[in-house]
This record gives structure tokens, C-alpha cells and sequence, in this order.
């Protein structure tokens, strides 16, 4: 039996082998240690970085407890040392250990060398050097339903993106199914238990992160009164382009009065450990006569820290489509993230002064498409139209789209209308 040594734990290869879920990001992290000396894995807490680094690597040292840290700051060499590739996890806590493995990687010039996993992004100017040309850094988020599966895939991202038709298929997704799945989450620790059970993981992940987490990762002490209430807003405001002046008024009544700069701090603190993200606008070109909307669009980087946050279960959320559309738009963001990351790709959002919005425009390879999402298949043709719009203005500033898309929570199957825009039930939505 083959085993992993960490600081306090032993993995057993064999059996994370036969358990493991094979994540998208796979293909792209063996091939990154085929060209890099080390590779980076970053992302929230729980998403499956460590199962996922103990999977490509060979030996391992757990940086995240007391133990294994101690070793790592005494000596930064020994946590190094082991078979290649070798697993620190949560390097974050020692980040004297980047610095030294960049350095072995410079005198030993092997690739492969080193996989580092960090939940947090680590203290500013606490590394010498930013690892440019020795680590490959790769996001990982949590499970998306094609990982999970709970989507067939039958409808290819990266054909969309090649300009290829979606074929008929059948979808088993409904209203009610979509919403048990934003509320479980993509935790892949989650992904055996009764959707009871499911629900209870983003919970307990809020409270870790607001009761000890914020001041864990740089040890400055932070309010979990003000960071509770702007999570709170964050969730109400989720999948929108709220700017800060909003959050802090949004906390006003909860809080009394706070700063927008304090609303920065905490925002800062929350991106750094990868629990929100921001969808960045898109810029058509240099020269678009459309005048742009530059505000980024903050999603949480699972919806079902949304729905943790607003105390919102299933039962509550199908009663209230409007605030599980926005929940829905950020699964369809996860997802999306995840399924154009092979083709180094990016997923970013239209608005313009003219109140033309579009969710989702994905760039890859020179191309670009647009992604409207609705919930219910009834506002399809909505959502066509807001497309069509797109792609008119458009002419002559850039190629035309690669494909249009809408994506829905329901409608029984994917298809495309005569008018050329594919409909893509979440369920069939794979890379």
C-alpha cells in the first residue's frame, strides 16, 4: 500500500485513486508539470484541491496544522523534500517555502518538481518573488454539475466556442431540481449526502469563515459583526454590479455607519480567500462607439454560500424565483468558469449606456459568444432578443460570435431555434 506522508496524516494512494472525481482542471495541472517546475493550485476552502494535489503528486507535506507548520518554518527544506511531484498544502501559512522552492527549481532545473495548494492568497510582499516562469498557477472552484454529474455535457462549451451546432438532447432538469442544486453547492465532501445533510456544509462554512477564518490570514482582528452583515449584502446584491457606496449603505441599518473603506478592507479580505469573485465587463474593442458600463460583477464563488448567507433553503428559494435567478446566474457563472479554463479562456459580462446586458460573453482562441441566462424557459425569447441586439451592434467593431447562447433551468431539451441561438438546459451545459 502506497501512502503520502503529511504532518500529522497518511494518504492512502490507492483509495483516493478509486475515489477520486476527475476534476476538468486535471489535464490542464499534468500538463503544467510537464512544462513548469512547480504548479499552484489556488481556490476557496473545502473545492478539492488537496484530493486533487495528493492525486498528481508523489509525496506530500501538510502545511495547515500546528505540526506541520512548525517543521515547514524550521525548515523550509525538510517540508520540501520527497518524491517529485511533492505536495505542499496550504503553503500559504509558511510563505518562506515559495522562495525556496523557486530557488530549487532555478539550481535543480527539473519540471514537475513541486505542487503548491493554498485557500488563501498570502500576505503582500511576503515573497521575494512572484514565481513567473517556475509555477503555473490554476484556479479551481468548486465542483461544477458536469464534475458532479449532475450534466450530461451533451452541449460542448469548447464546440460552441468552435463554431460548432449543439445537438437535440434531452434534459431531466426542472425548477425545483435546480434549485436543490444551488442550494447543495459544488463541495465535493457533499456529494454523497441527502440533500438534508448538503445544506448544512455551506452553513458551517460561513460561520468558520466569519468566527475564525478573516483573522486567520494575516492575523489582523476583524468584526464578525461587519463582515456577517456585508456578507448579508454581498448575497443580496449577488450576480449585480452593486459598487461599494451601495454594500455600505446596504449595511447601514445593521451596522449603523461604516466606511466605504472599511467595505474595501473586507471586500479585499473575501477575494484574497477566493469566497467572491468578480466577473470583469467586456470590452467589444479600443474603439467601440459603445460607451461601456465598467463596473465588474460580484458573484460568491458557489451560490450555495448565497443562499448559507440569506438562510435561504430550497422551500424558500422556489418561492422566490426573483432571488433565485440571481442564484442561478452564479452557478451558470461557476460553471461556465470552469468549463473554458482548458481553453484558457475568460468569462466576462456586457452592459452599456444604452441599458443593453448580456450575462456572460466568453472569449477563447481569438473568439468570443454571448450566454444569456434565465431560469424559466418562458423568457427564452427575452433573452434572444437582448442576443440578437448584441451581435447587430456589434458589426463591423468585431468577427461575428461563434455562437448565442441562452441557458435555462428548465425546457426539457436543448435545441436551436430557427434563428441560429442554441437553448442549453443547465443539465446538458459541459466543457
Amino acid at each position: 500500500m502506497h501512502r503520502v506522508m503529511t504532518g500529522l496524516k497518511a494518504f492512502d494512494r490507492a483509495a483516493i485513486r478509486s475515489q477520486y472525481r476527475p476534476r476538468i482542471i486535471d489535464t490542464t495541472i499534468s500538463d503544467a508539470l510537464s512544462v513548469f517546475g512547480g504548479v499552484n493550485i489556488t481556490g476557496c476552502k473545502w473545492c478539492g484541491k488537496t484530493w486533487t494535489g495528493v492525486f498528481h503528486s508523489a509525496s506530500s507535506a501538510y502545511i495547515g496544522d500546528k505540526a506541520g507548520r512548525s517543521v515547514a518554518e524550521m525548515s523550509p527544506e525538510t517540508a520540501l523534500s520527497g518524491d517529485e511531484p511533492r505536495l505542499i498544502d496550504e503553503w500559504q501559512d509558511v510563505p518562506d517555502l515559495w522562495d525556496v522552492a523557486r530557488y530549487n527549481m532555478d539550481v535543480r532545473n527539473r519540471k514537475g518538481m513541486y505542487i503548491f495548494t493554498g485557500s488563501s492568497s498570502p500576505p503582500l510582499r511576503s515573497t521575494s518573488h512572484s514565481g513567473t516562469g517556475r509555477f503555473a498557477t490554476v484556479k479551481m472552484r468548486p465542483m461544477s454539475l458536469f464534475e458532479s454529474g449532475d450534466s450530461t455535457g451533451s452541449a460542448s462549451l469548447s464546440d460552441m466556442i468552435a463554431g460548432k451546432q449543439i445537438k437535440t438532447a434531452k434534459s431531466d432538469m426542472d425548477y425545483p431540481a435546480a434549485i436543490r442544486l444551488m442550494c447543495r453547492g459544488g463541495w465535493p465532501s457533499s456529494m454523497e449526502m441527502r440533500d438534508e445533510d448538503a445544506v448544512k456544509i455551506p452553513m458551517h462554512y460561513e460561520n468558520r469563515l466569519i468566527e475564525s477564518d478573516i483573522s486567520h490570514l494575516d492575523g489582523i482582528k476583524r468584526s464578525p459583526d461587519v463582515m456577517r452583515h456585508l456578507l448579508r449584502s454581498l448575497a443580496r446584491n449577488n450576480a449585480t454590479a452593486a459598487k461599494v457606496p451601495v454594500l455600505a449603505d446596504d449595511m447601514y441599518e445593521s451596522t449603523g455607519s461604516v466606511s466605504e473603506q472599511t467595505v474595501r478592507s473586507y471586500l479585499n479580505v473575501l477575494e484574497r480567500m477566493f469566497v467572491i469573485e468578480e466577473q470583469p465587463p467586456w470590452y467589444p474593442s479600443l474603439r467601440s462607439r459603445a460607451r461601456m458600463r465598467v463596473t465588474p460583477k460580484r458573484h460568491f464563488v458557489d451560490p450555495s454560500l448565497a443562499a448559507a448567507v440569506m438562510n435561504a433553503g430550497p422551500d424558500a428559494l422556489i418561492a422566490d424565483p426573483n432571488t433565485s435567478g440571481f442564484l442561478f446566474e452564479s452557478l451558470c457563472y461557476r460553471d461556465l468558469c470552469a468549463y473554458v479554463a482548458p481553453l484558457n479562456g475568460r468569462v466576462c459580462h456586457y452592459r452599456d449606456n444604452s441599458g443593453l446586458e448580456v450575462d456572460n460573453i466568453i472569449e477563447a482562441g481569438g473568439r468570443w459568444g454571448a450566454i444569456e441566462v434565465k431560469l424559466g424557459h418562458n423568457e427564452v425569447d427575452k433573452a434572444a432578443s437582448s442576443l440578437t441586439r448584441l451581435k447587430r451592434k456589434m458589426e463591423g467593431e468585431v468577427p461575428e460570435p461563434a455562437f448565442l447562447a441562452v441557458v435555462t433551468a428548465t425546457g426539457g431539451l436543448a435545441y436551436v431555434r430557427d434563428d441560429g441561438i442554441s437553448v442549453v438546459p443547465i443539465d446538458c451545459l459541459g466543457p
